[in-house]
């Protein structure tokens, strides 16, 4: 009888020993809306061991009903490099993560690396995914500043 307490005890306690090991991973998605819901960017950023300082990244294109994309980007360390939003032509959006560039279609639901000759941004300014109080947000650019780009 008393190994059955334990036993069940000891299976009550396990859950609660492992919580701390999750607690450290990020798996999060946050969104830049550009006209409603269903026409966004989307920064997606999943960490799956607590132990690795290395975050996965993809970028979302999404203009829905037409197309919608999911693209794996280059990873990042878990203090997020903030993520600078330009707009670069109609329905073309230019992103800067540390020294790298992409482009971002969501007239075609495309994102790709970008050899941004010169480094200097291709327009203005839309705003920034960043990590604010541990949390991924999208911030815009009229409404607060944004950490200092290329």
């Amino acid at each position: 009888m008393i190994f059955l307490r334990r036993h069940a005890l000891f299976r009550a306690l396990v859950p609660l020993a492992v919580l701390p090991l999750l607690v450290a991973c990020e798996n999060s998605a946050t969104s830049m809306m550009i006209e409603n819901k269903d026409h966004a960017l989307v920064l997606v950023r999943e960490q799956p061991y607590f132990w690795s300082d290395k975050v996965e990244q993809y970028i979302v294109a999404s203009h829905l009903p037409d197309c919608q994309r999911r693209v794996k980007i280059h990873p990042d360390r878990a203090a997020m490099t903030p993520v600078v939003v330009y707009e670069a032509d109609h329905l073309l959006w230019a992103l800067n993560q540390g020294g790298r560039w992409y482009l971002a279609s969501t007239e075609e639901c495309l994102v790709h690396d970008w050899d941004n000759p010169g480094g200097q941004p291709p327009g203005a300014v839309v705003g920034g995914f960043v990590q604010r109080n541990g949390k991924t947000v999208f911030t815009s650019y009229s409404t607060a500043p944004l950490p200092p780009g290329p």
